[in-house]
């Protein structure tokens, strides 16, 4: 039994990068318009992420023997950080997505590569249902696949199922009857599958990061991929699936930072001693704006150094080439989770108890800030670095790193 799945909307055909970049920026011109309100009021971004897909940079990442343009993972971070930039939750549900493509990439059988990128590149938007609360470690999976006569069947719990809510199909993690995990590219509304929206996080309100409920969900063995055999081996899904994640930080940091400016040009007043000019001229402030400025360029550099890093490892994935991809990786992602919660705090700084006026919503920069990069906390980047930088010692693979 083959499940196929199609997509809400037909997707427009991206032929190439500029392309994809042209398309990436229009839509971020489109989505910041409204991020404040939505997150102030929880409302769900349904209709822009229906756009985002429909619009084909879903399938950038597709393979060209399969179709698509395979886009550099340099390109690929620009773009979610130019999402993320416009509201950091529309740029956070994609990345998941892209992750699952990268699993698919390294460890599916020819025939379903074929059907499930054929599908992407129709449009189909892919969530995640992989974390779990039942472990004591990040990594314990309880979710089950197990077969019932000649079908299979997935019972478990999830939670932090960023992107679920508006997918088509959910990949989920599940240990298989050998002990090993696979990941199951479920459809959307499979029957005993149950997706919630309790995420009730105070930052990133608008990912659906709700929990899933699987209940004897009947599925194809078809769309059964092999999961924990991209760690055995040296691959790059780790790699892409942290790149990813520290773009969407640096996003964070370039929307704090074009808010502070914003803010300072527009409601800065001469202050109260005669002597002192307004705040845009004013020596402090513009220490602080410019070395900022200085931090998020630098920001920069190291996303595309790293983007740069998981297409060599992608094109030569040997242990050395990967663990040189994860370390480059782990610095960016070091660095951005820094320079977002450094400009979100500066914008308070700077703009003062306005700045938590809900007319401006400009809190929710510190809150996705604070709430994003406890994803996978810094603190575990520097020591690995350190190791490796120090006593040569690759990096452990798993997707945290």
């Amino acid at each position: 039994m083959t499940t196929t799945v199609s997509p809400k909307h037909q997707a427009t055909l991206i032929t190439s990068a500029s392309q994809a970049l042209e398309v990436a920026h229009q839509l971020a011109d489109s989505f910041r318009e409204g991020a404040a309100r939505r997150d102030q009021q929880r409302q769900l971004p349904h209709q822009e992420l229906a756009r985002l897909f429909r619009s084909g940079l879903g399938a950038i990442t597709v393979p060209r023997q399969w179709g698509g343009i395979a886009i550099s993972n340099a390109q690929l971070a620009h773009i979610i950080a130019l999402l993320s930039e416009a509201d950091s939750a529309i740029g956070q549900v994609p990345q998941n997505h892209f992750y699952a493509l990268e699993v698919l990439r390294v460890n599916a059988a020819h025939h379903q590569q074929q059907r499930l990128y054929q599908e992407i590149l129709n449009g189909v938007h892919l969530g995640n249902a992989l974390a779990e609360f039942s472990g004591a470690g990040a990594h314990q999976r309880t979710t089950r696949l197990s077969r019932r006569g000649k079908h299979w069947q997935v019972d478990g719990n999830k939670f932090y199922a960023t992107g679920a809510l508006f997918a088509d199909r959910v990949p989920t993690a599940a240990l298989g009857e050998d002990g090993k995990e696979q990941l199951v590219f479920i459809p959307r509304h499979a029957p005993g599958l149950t997706i919630t929206d309790d995420w009730s996080g105070f930052g990133q309100r608008t990912t659906g990061s709700g929990s899933v409920s699987l209940t004897a969900v009947p599925v194809s063995e078809e769309d059964i991929v092999p999961f924990q055999s991209a760690f055995e081996r040296p691959t790059t899904v780790g790699p892409l699936a942290q790149l990813l994640h520290a773009a969407i930080d640096q996003g964070i940091a370039r929307a704090a930072f074009r808010d502070m400016l914003a803010f300072l040009r527009h409601q800065a007043r001469p202050w109260p001693d005669a002597g002192v000019d307004s705040a845009t001229r004013d020596p402090l402030t513009l220490d602080r704006t410019g070395l900022l400025a200085s931090r998020l360029s630098a920001a920069d550099a190291l996303l595309h150094t790293a983007g740069l890093a998981v297409d060599d490892a992608q094109q030569q994935p040997d242990a050395r080439q990967v663990a040189r991809a994860s370390i480059e990786v782990a610095k960016a992602r070091a660095w951005t989770t820094e320079v977002a919660l450094e400009a979100a705090s500066l914008l308070f700084e700077l703009s003062g108890t306005r700045a938590t006026l809900e007319q401006y919503n400009l809190s929710r920069h510190w809150r996705n800030a604070r709430t994003h990069t406890l994803h996978d906390p810094v603190r575990w980047k520097y020591p690995a670095i350190g190791h490796y930088v120090l006593n040569g010692v690759l990096p452990a693979r798993r997707g945290t790193l």
